[in-house]
């Protein structure tokens, strides 16, 4: 049984078109992972279904219903509860939200099961986010129309790093932000293009030397385009790709201190005997 993410929304249609397609929808039918998206609206309880309503103390837009929220959180929670897994890790997707990155997609992949909920308009009644979140995350420093579209980014990123999901697992180690750095550029058929030919140690067969100009161009493209990358990858513990000295692989021999004047020889050399083994 593959991890499972769900998630909350007002457009759950939307969301589950994009996990039913390419890698992760092939690898949800081969049930690798699970993906299930809720409509937070069958969860109203008035009448003409609404979400939302005007903020108190005024203001711009609209903020989204606590109760629709909480009884979708719950009836999912049943959901995974009958499957026999562990009570899903339930992540608020909102502006506020810590910055997402890779690091983050590591440590939510370890989940059994993991609960995503979309906000929209001006916001969430922040009651019922004290009540059921065990995070908040934002993909950015910057405004979306709602949280669909953020939502769809970490379950994505978290899904792909599953047993089965990727053909193999260097198809995630070796791409950006995995060690801290970003990706060496990527090149493909025909080896001459419009005039702009393939960087000749890509055909060589090389392997190390291919490693090599791979590293480099991966040191060299993070320390140009993310200074702030870079300064973390270094201040980890990184190599900036400077050679190393070599080192010394040479023994000495140690010598003996001399031994103090009228020193006892050593058992050997008084002639003692030692037991046949």
């Amino acid at each position: 049984m593959g991890m499972r993410v769900d998630i909350a929304t007002l457009f759950p249609e939307m969301c589950q078109r994009v996990l039913d397609e390419s890698i992760l929808g092939r690898a949800a039918r081969r049930g690798y992972i699970e993906t299930h998206c809720h409509q937070i609206r069958d969860f109203t309880l008035n009448r003409q279904k609404q979400t939302d309503d005007y903020p108190y103390g005024g203001g711009c837009g609209m903020v989204m219903y606590a109760q629709p929220i909480a009884d979708c959180i719950r009836s999912i929670r049943e959901e995974v509860a009958a499957q026999g897994r562990p009570a899903p890790h339930v992540v608020f997707m909102t502006a506020g939200g810590a910055r997402y990155t890779e690091a983050h997609a590591r440590r939510l992949a370890q989940y059994d099961s993991l609960l995503l909920v979309c906000g929209h308009y001006e916001g969430i009644d922040e009651r019922v986010i004290e009540a059921f979140a065990d995070e908040e995350l934002s993909i950015g420093d910057y405004i979306l129309t709602g949280g669909e579209l953020a939502s769809l980014v970490v379950a994505d990123s978290v899904l792909r790093l599953q047993p089965g999901v990727l053909a193999e697992q260097k198809g995630y180690e070796e791409e950006s932000y995995w060690n801290g750095l970003l990706e060496y550029p990527q090149y493909t058929r025909p080896e001459v293009w419009e005039g702009r030919a393939v960087p000749p140690v890509l055909l060589s067969g090389n392997h190390k030397a291919v490693d090599e100009w791979r590293g480099v161009q991966s040191r060299e493209r993070t320390k140009l385009r993310r200074p702030d990358l870079w300064e973390s990858y270094l201040a980890a513990g990184g190599w900036d790709g400077t050679p190393k000295p070599k080192k010394n692989t040479r023994r000495h021999k140690k010598k003996d201190a001399p031994a103090p004047e009228n020193a006892p020889l050593p058992a050997e050399e008084e002639g003692s005997e030692t037991e046949n083994c």
